[in-house]
């Protein structure tokens, strides 16, 4: 399928960029570009990489002639870039959907110009019954591409989407911060313990993406089952893993302040 094609990942530069150009490096594919603003990043992986199949784009999503540009001659785009950090959409909605919304748009009209065989928008489940920014950009970024898969002439032609939960220790992650504060021997903190979480792995991500690009119709928005998890077992399990007694405690707004002692748990108990 991949023989001799070329592969734009926009957002490159970025955990779920990474994992996908390293499973793909091991693929036929001509070329693959990668698309970011971040010069420091992409000359970083330059560095790491070494690879004359990869071809490194500066631009930005919002700028629809630096896409336009990039995607001529593309058969494959896996659209990554985002803003998809929680508190910086609350403050910045407009930002939010500048990049997640109107960036997408960009993406899509692009790709629909110069013919690209496949695209793959990356969202998340914050998308359904949404309740914040990100979540209801990613929502409209949804609805985007399945309005613009109704004006592809054939299936030869496909827009679609894969849905993520928490890609566990990718950037954006819960599961970083609470590494380092349990490292540092901060109080870790949590907004809210019963809030669900459902877990991917960086790998099971790039599966999800290949699997969309082989058996993907116009309009498809893929979702992997996934297991299901608390923010408060999240933490608990790394203060397990590190053997750790740091306090956890979430936002005062809530009125709540846990100890250690009240939530050790061993062999999956309470104690």
């Amino acid at each position: 399928m991949f023989r001799d094609k070329t592969l734009l990942i926009s957002g490159g530069t970025g955990s779920f960029g990474n994992a996908v150009l390293r499973k793909f490096l091991q693929l036929n594919l001509k070329e693959i570009r990668i698309f970011s603003r971040d010069e420091k990043k992409q000359d970083d992986m330059r560095g790491e990489y070494r690879d004359d199949r990869i071809k490194y784009y500066i631009g930005d999503v919002r700028d629809f002639s630096s896409i336009q540009s990039a995607t001529i001659d593309v058969d494959y785009v896996f659209h990554a870039a985002a803003l998809k950090q929680v508190p910086s959409c609350e403050f910045y909605p407009m930002e939010a959907i500048r990049t997640n919304i109107l960036g997408a748009e960009n993406m899509l009209q692009a790709a629909l110009q110069n013919k690209v065989k496949k695209v793959v928008v990356l969202s998340t489940d914050k998308a359904v019954y949404p309740i914040n920014v990100m979540g209801l950009s990613k929502a409209m970024m949804e609805k985007l591409m399945v309005a613009k898969s109704r004006l592809l002439k054939n299936d030869t032609n496909v827009f679609c989407g894969t849905r993520y939960g928490n890609v566990m220790a990718s950037r954006g992650s819960v599961i970083p911060l609470f590494i380092k504060q349990i490292k540092e021997g901060k109080v870790i903190t949590i907004t809210e313990p019963s809030m669900t979480r459902f877990m991917m792995s960086l790998d099971q991500s790039v599966e999800l993406v290949e699997f969309a690009f082989a058996n993907a119709k116009p309009g498809d928005i893929f979702v992997q089952k996934s297991p299901a998890s608390t923010v408060l077992d999240i933490a608990l399990a790394l203060k397990d893993i590190f053997n750790a007694d740091n306090e956890i405690n979430w936002d005062k707004a809530w009125g709540k302040n846990f100890r250690n002692p009240l939530l050790k748990r061993r062999n999956g108990k309470s104690s």
